[in-house]
């Protein structure tokens, strides 16, 4: 099996980086992707941990999104900072999550984390738009676990 750093080819990863930058261009918002093998507590524990470990809790707004992704766990969640959550309906990670799951179940991941990043992207946009100050608070590119 695969390693987390080898799930998605060279393309892939620039497939899903270029989303998260082209859905940050129109917000202050920011998002993240973690892939790792294996999920060794409940799903969205791990994505609080994680999210707390990339530092995403110190962006200016609290409007960060993190999209993680346990491989080998077939696990997956997304988890959105407080200022985020406090905008956006109460029902629309679960839509965002079940959106990807449909690229997923088709095998086509990083399809569906494009579409979820963009989706995402828009609410941000809506929420929280672009400020000419805007400093790209966190990485675009996708993390790796040791998992």
């Amino acid at each position: 099996m695969k390693s987390a750093a080898d799930f998605f080819s060279k393309d892939e990863q620039i497939i899903i980086t270029k989303a998260i930058a082209e859905a940050e261009t129109n917000t202050s918002g920011e998002i993240r992707v973690h892939i790792e093998n294996k999920c060794p507590e409940d799903v969205m524990d791990r994505a609080s941990h994680i999210f707390s470990k990339l530092d995403m809790h110190k962006t200016e707004l609290r409007n960060g999104v993190l999209f993680y992704l346990a491989i080998r766990d077939h696990k997956f969640a997304i988890l959105g900072d407080a200022g985020i959550n406090a905008k956006v309906p109460k029902s629309f990670w679960n839509h965002t999550k079940e959106e990807i799951l449909g690229y997923f179940k088709q095998g086509e991941f990083a399809k569906g984390l494009s579409e979820g990043i963009k989706m995402a992207g828009l609410q941000l946009k809506t929420h929280f738009p672009y400020q000419e100050d805007d400093v790209n608070e966190l990485s675009d590119d996708i993390s790796f676990g040791d998992n």
